[in-house]
């Protein structure tokens, strides 16, 4: 008897054990010390024996979780610093002390101040990174990797070890990284399995200024998270920052401003003369051409608004200069090759011809002179006719700063403006954030899934415009995602499942009657490819010969069905085993870009795993010959599927033709099918497209001819129905009326009842 209460003594009791855990769990990274907090609290739940069974199972993951601090402590590199003089490390101290003392830094660098890769070093040395990751956002992909290298390299680690990146499709960072780089709608996907951000001790939103949906939605998330995360640190860094407006949105925060260019930079204003007027072309080129006399070496930088104006101003100067210079064009639908080019040294003077690409995240080395024309492309959603225009518009004051500050990073520079002075100063201080100018559907969606309350009591910086959240209402309504509930809007079943698809509402939807028609694997690729940019490449030098090869995919009924040729031609051969190599002069014969039909099939990789843990199976597609109509038929019934899937998504964007020219249904306004689609000239009465977009007109862009029957039978709830003309029928002996079916006040049908 007295050795078993001898052992029983020995034996320490489930409270003393309880305490035990929790006077350790400091000891642990936060993401495993919240989930021991839960293990804990739900002990008592369970009966004696189950709960002495849970509590060896909580300690051996103590165990485990204070094995994994010190691991990951050891990996804390020590912070170095480059040999050059960056601005930023003047202020280095006063950051530091900043970040050490408050929960909020707002540091405001000018472009070149080398805040981008020093901050994360100066969070090492005021003590972050020992609880969790130091995590950086940046807007761009290509960014991403940049940093995460120059920063690898800096501290002399590998890239992928204490410093990693995470994109889309490409995980080099490790569960013990201390710095991780990454795209900002990474770290809005995390939120969806990590509410609170618990991975991270630090987080650090580069290019605020962007004013990107992402970006906005992040600092209204951090907004609320903060109260209930106080071991969390923020630090919001930017190029030219309303820096008033960010530090009030948290509660006064501190701000750091940080000068950016070594060297003086003379503005010089060469406005058009009205007496002889120039294109924008000839202007710049003028500019270019006297900057080329006055001095004998550096590379200039010439933004230009459009891919088109880019197209004409190499060729221009091409013709003029091209002995004497190397031309290089830059913009976001350029191929990776292409684009990598601007980076690499040249025997010759570069001259590189950007977009507002060029602005921020991507660094130019030896940029010594600028030519702004002061213009730019800057997309606008409409809610009212739910359409996106893409005007040419003059930049605001902080992007023509932004501009400049791309040269006198390694000389005195000199910025030519294609404008006046009195036009800058008129213009305004910032770009209007995206927030004011976009679809907001799969935010709101975003929001209630993760219960966020209603988004006019989010915290965002700028509150969206109200007639934008009714038309993002009103738009998941129409794809029945959302209902109203008692108090607010809830998700519907069809909705839920939206939620988990990180894409565009429309999209989702799609997919969803896809898989109802039995037509999920075409639609599958169909969705992955409209969530990039179009894979199909036309060099200004091989326009005729890229029409050529991009002929042998056209559907003469459907562009999402050329886009699915493309990718069962591409895919031929993959199955017969080519090499990488062989791919890329396969994709080059066929004037494909190879690193975006490896983004087209990752993406569909990716739609296929949420799909299937959806329980919706997107297996390998059919024969495309089951796509050809039988004898006397105008669209095979896989046809009818595939875009009955199509309307589900884009009902709003149905076109009607009326006596010659194409009407948008939901806003009677003349469009147009676009130039470049492969129904240009054989478009029905009705068609579909995946975009209305305003340029010099409104065009229908990726559109396929669709019959009226199948619009009602996706749309009948959204359909009117009327009852006209009701007369005696004496020869069948009752009343017979008239049915109209209308959507959107277009009649679809009209049937005797």
């Amino acid at each position: 008897m007295a050795v078993v209460i001898q052992k029983a003594m020995d034996k320490p009791s489930i409270p003393y054990r309880v305490n035990r855990i929790k006077a350790q769990l400091g000891n642990v990274l936060i993401q495993d010390r919240v989930a021991l907090y839960r293990q804990l609290n739900r002990l008592h739940k369970k009966d004696s024996n189950a709960r002495a069974e849970a509590l060896s199972r909580i300690e051996a993951s103590l165990k485990r979780a204070l094995v994994k601090r010190e691991t990951h402590l050891s990996n804390i590199p020590k912070p170095c610093y480059p040999h050059t003089e960056l601005p930023i490390l003047a202020k280095k101290e006063a950051i530091i002390d900043a970040i050490s003392n408050y929960r909020v830094v707002v540091i405001a660098g000018e472009t070149g101040s080398g805040k981008t890769t020093q901050i994360p070093k100066f969070c090492i040395e005021a003590g972050r990174g020992r609880s969790g990751i130091i995590g950086c956002t940046q807007p761009r992909r290509i960014a991403a990797i940049t940093v995460a290298r120059r920063i690898a390299e800096e501290l002399g680690c590998p890239n992928g070890g204490p410093v990693g990146h995470k994109i889309r499709f490409d995980d080099k960072s490790q569960s013990n990284s201390v710095i991780k780089i990454m795209t900002d709608g990474i770290l809005l996907a995390e939120t969806l399995s990590d509410r609170w951000m618990n991975a991270y001790d630090t987080l650090i939103i580069d290019e605020a200024h962007e004013r990107s949906l992402n970006i906005d939605f992040i600092l209204g998330l951090l907004r609320n998270l903060l109260p209930k995360r106080r071991d969390l640190k923020v630090i919001i860094t930017s190029a030219t920052i309303d820096t008033d407006k960010f530090a009030n949105a948290f509660n006064n925060a501190p701000i750091i401003e940080v000068s950016g260019r070594l060297y003086p930079v003379e503005t010089r204003y060469q406005p058009p003369d009205a007496d002889d007027p120039e294109t924008l072309v000839e202007m710049a080129g003028r500019a270019v051409t006297k900057l080329l006399h006055q001095s004998v070496d550096g590379d200039m930088l010439v933004f230009m608004p459009t891919e088109q104006d880019i197209r004409d101003s190499c060729e221009f100067l091409g013709n003029k200069h091209g002995s004497r210079v190397d031309v290089l064009p830059l913009f976001g639908r350029l191929s990776s090759r292409d684009q990598t080019r601007v980076f690499k040294s040249s025997a010759k003077r570069k001259i590189i011809v950007a977009t507002n690409i060029a602005e921020t995240s991507i660094t130019l080395p030896g940029i010594h002179y600028v030519v702004d024309t002061g213009l730019a492309r800057i997309s606008r959603y409409t809610p009212r006719t739910r359409t996106t225009a893409l005007p040419v518009v003059p930049i605001s004051k902080s992007s023509a700063d932004q501009r400049k500050g791309r040269c006198g990073r390694v000389a005195d520079g000199i910025c030519v403006r294609l404008y006046s002075k009195e036009d800058y100063e008129e213009r305004p201080l910032y770009t209007p954030p995206e927030i004011l100018r976009a679809n907001l559907a799969e935010v709101i969606l975003r929001m209630i899934a993760l219960r966020l309350g209603e988004i006019t009591q989010f915290p965002f910086i700028d509150g969206p415009d109200p007639r934008s959240i009714n038309d993002g209402i009103g738009l998941l309504m129409e794809l029945g995602a959302i209902k109203k509930g008692a108090r607010n809007y809830q998700l519907t079943a069809r909705g839920r499942l939206m939620a988990r698809l990180p894409m565009d509402p429309r999209l989702a939807r799609m997919l969803i009657e896809a898989d109802a028609g039995k037509v999920l694997p075409e639609l599958t690729v169909i969705a992955a490819v409209l969530s990039i940019q179009d894979p199909r490449e036309r060099p200004m030098e091989k326009q005729a010969e890229a029409d050529s090869a991009h002929a042998e995919f056209n559907h003469p009924d459907s562009d999402f069905l050329t886009l699915l040729q493309i990718w069962r031609v591409y895919h031929q051969p993959i199955k017969t085993g080519a090499s990488q190599g062989q791919l890329r002069r396969f994709c080059r014969k066929k004037f494909l870009s190879y690193r975006r039909m490896r983004e087209w099939r990752d993406i569909h990789r990716q739609l296929c795993r949420m799909l299937n843990d959806a329980r919706l199976s997107a297996k390998s597609l059919p024969p495309f010959e089951t796509l050809t109509p039988k004898k006397n038929e105008r669209f095979s019934k896989q046809y009818a599927q595939i875009h009955r899937a199509i309307l589900s998504g884009y009902l709003s964007n149905i076109a009607f033709k009326r006596e010659g020219p194409y009407y948008l249904a939901t806003r009677e306004r003349e469009v147009m099918i676009h130039p470049g689609s492969g129904i240009f000239e054989t478009a029905g009465q009705w068609v579909v497209a995946a975009e209305m977009v305003q340029t010099s007109r409104l065009f229908a862009r990726c559109a396929a001819n669709v019959l009226p029957e199948w619009i009602e039978a996706v749309g009948k709830d959204l359909c009117k129905f009327s009852h006209l003309n009701p007369h005696w029928e004496r020869g069948q002996g009752k009343v017979v009326v008239s049915e109209q079916v209308s959507l959107y006040g277009l009649i679809l049908a009209a049937h005797r009842k």
